[in-house]
């Protein structure tokens, strides 16, 4: 039986992954302390992983494909097949930043006064190519983690560390200097496994599943009932993404009319919809938009 060897993030972003698929039509039941979850389809097996180490595994042949960030890939250089981007995080839709930050008291202001400086990150390879290209001489250290602290307790003039709400950066009291880059999860897969028809296929279809789960985040669907001469109004309000269904009701002067809008307007819409004479308003959550 054709099998996908598939890797999916272990941290912060393994439960955010998780909920993805199951929405994207997969259900996948970790275990404590077991890096091999089960999923509900046999054509796939999983594994988790690091996302640092993800991109290395799936250009070894070791995983045919798995979900990392950008961050990780363009870190390890690695030579993988980006499938899709998937912009989601632990927090948010939105991409993550690296960011350089130093102490808040610090008369350091700008990258350029970081000549000749201690620099802590896990983004050794990205950190050292933005400072030669910009000319400044840096000390990079690699940090096993608990970044920020390395700056409070003097053991870094500065660190380049990733950030989505500036929370944990806040709280240690440290000042961003700069923003590095954008990064966000990104599906890819290996060489080998893109030219194989089989693998190749299941990778795309998984890819418009997930895509499909992540624009239907924040968007449901609306279905109400139109006497014909309130249609033109209400078709009006109504927002979509091309047109709104509208089919008759059987033997009735009325239409069922139906439409997909953002969560964020629903609020205000089903009332100025009600009081233009629709009824039996339904709202329903989506999982997926094709």
């Amino acid at each position: 039986m054709n099998q996908l060897k598939l890797g999916l993030p272990k941290g912060s972003l393994e439960k955010a992954t998780i909920e993805l698929f199951e929405k994207a039509g997969w259900l996948i039941k970790p275990a404590a302390r077991n890096y091999f979850p089960e999923i509900d389809d046999s054509e796939l097996d999983c594994s988790i992983c690091r996302p640092q180490e993800m991109s290395r595994y799936v250009e070894d042949g070791m995983l045919d494909a798995g979900i990392t960030g950008k961050d990780w890939t363009m870190e390890n250089e690695s030579d993988t097949v980006l499938v899709c981007d998937l912009v989601y995080s632990k927090v948010s839709r939105r991409p993550t930043r690296w960011i350089v930050a130093v102490a808040g008291d610090s008369d350091i202001e700008t990258i350029e006064d970081l000549e000749g400086k201690k620099i802590s990150t896990e983004l050794v390879n990205v950190t050292r190519q933005f400072f030669d290209k910009k000319g400044i001489n840096v000390d990079i250290e690699f940090s096993w983690g608990a970044t920020e602290a390395k700056v409070v307790s003097g053991l870094a003039d500065a660190i380049v560390e990733v950030t989505e709400t500036e929370s944990t950066i806040r709280a240690h009291g440290l000042k961003i200097i700069y923003e590095l880059m954008e990064s966000n999860t990104q599906f890819i897969a290996s060489r080998e496994a893109w030219n194989d028809p089989w693998k190749r296929e299941k990778i795309e279809n998984i890819a418009l599943l997930l895509q499909g789960a992540l624009k239907a985040d924040r968007i449901v669907g609306l279905k109400m009932n139109v006497a014909n001469e309130k249609l033109e109004e209400i078709v009006g309000i109504l927002p979509s993404i091309n047109a709104p269904t509208v089919a008759p009701l059987y033997n009735q002067d009325w239409c069922s009319v139906e439409t997909v809008v953002s969560e964020d307007i629903v609020r205000d819409l089903i009332p100025k919809l009600k009081k233009s004479g629709a009824e039996g308003i339904i709202e329903y959550a989506l999982n997926k938009v094709i």
